[in-house]
């Protein structure tokens, strides 16, 4: 018995020199990966902390620890769940988060595919160029641009739609227009900037395939079906559950920027109700507990959609 202790104490001192042997031999590249260990250590892991607000009735004064602990303790979750507004937050986030899923990920990977089937240098260029522009723009911007073409008094559509048909349309406050300019302007914003990820894909795969197929006769569009499509599935798949994590973020600045009393119906969701109910009124455990709330939504969505990416033979994980 004696024996069995000191082999294992001798097989668990051979396992750490050869893992200090192995974290020498590759010190330069556990440097460089230091940087983003530390800015998930120090942004996503350290705040954890803070979720116990939540659970507390948390006074600024008193700090996380020393505040009262909410009784019962799911007390901001239910006046969240109580709220009139809860299932119309709830289905305008999804809905908006939905739509900008599916009609934000074929044109990146469209434009991709349509970038590397250019054989034009200077045109490929351009046209990348001028597509991920728009991505440094911020909201206030867009919103701006926006407004110059959809206002009902001076917006330039309008201008035709009144010579054309003699009236307007408030597009900007209106309850069926606005999701559609919501998503449409997502999309135009980071379509160059989504494409750039399925851009580096392509490039990876081997140009051999395609020289093969071209001697067995395919021509582009069969190549474009048979091959970039299949090589770039995985980086597809974990672009869609990396998406699907953050379901729950609608675009708060996007929608906060955009929206207005008249389209709440349709445009209000977690995010902007708890920035006016929570934040604006110092209520910040129940911030905390909506946050976690989201959190919790987003975890159980990357499990399942990675679960079904294992039976697709796409595991990212």
């Amino acid at each position: 018995m004696q024996a069995d202790h000191v082999s294992g104490y001798r097989g668990t001192d051979g396992r750490l020199r050869a893992a200090l042997r192995m974290l020498w031999r590759y010190r330069a590249l556990y440097l460089m990966l230091l940087p983003g260990v530390a800015y998930f250590l120090v942004y996503k892991y350290a705040p954890l902390y803070g979720a116990l607000i939540a659970f507390k009735d948390f006074q600024v004064l008193q700090g996380i620890w020393a505040s009262p602990w909410a009784d019962p303790w799911f007390k901001h979750f239910k006046y969240f769940y109580d709220s009139p507004f809860f299932w119309e937050i709830l289905r305008n986030t999804f809905l908006i988060s939905l739509y900008k899923l599916v009609w934000g990920m074929p044109p990146d990977i469209l434009i991709a595919i349509l970038l590397n089937e250019v054989r034009h240098a200077f045109f490929k260029r351009t046209v990348q160029t001028l597509s991920y522009l728009p991505h440094f723009l911020s909201w206030v911007i867009i919103y701006g641009i926006m407004i110059a073409f959809f206002s009902e008094t001076g917006g330039l559509v309008n201008y035709y739609l009144k010579q054309w048909t003699g009236a307007s349309e408030p597009f900007l406050i209106s309850v069926e227009w606005f999701r559609s300019l919501l998503v449409a302007s997502s999309v135009w914003k980071d379509i160059g900037w989504g494409a750039i990820i399925y851009l580096a894909a392509i490039a990876g795969i081997d140009p051999q395939l395609y020289e093969a197929s071209r001697m067995d006769g395919a021509g582009r569009f069969r190549q474009m079906w048979h091959i970039t499509l299949p090589g770039i599935s995985s980086v597809i798949i974990l672009m869609l559950v990396l998406r699907l994590g953050h379901i729950m973020d609608a675009g708060f600045d996007q929608i906060y920027i955009m929206y207005n009393v008249q389209v709440y119906p349709v445009a209000d969701i977690i995010d902007t109700w708890v920035f006016r109910v929570g934040l604006e009124q110092l209520n910040f455990s129940l911030a905390s507990a909506v946050g976690l709330f989201k959190s919790v939504i987003g975890l159980v969505l990357v499990l399942a959609a990675n679960r079904i990416a294992k039976r697709w033979g796409g595991q990212v994980w």
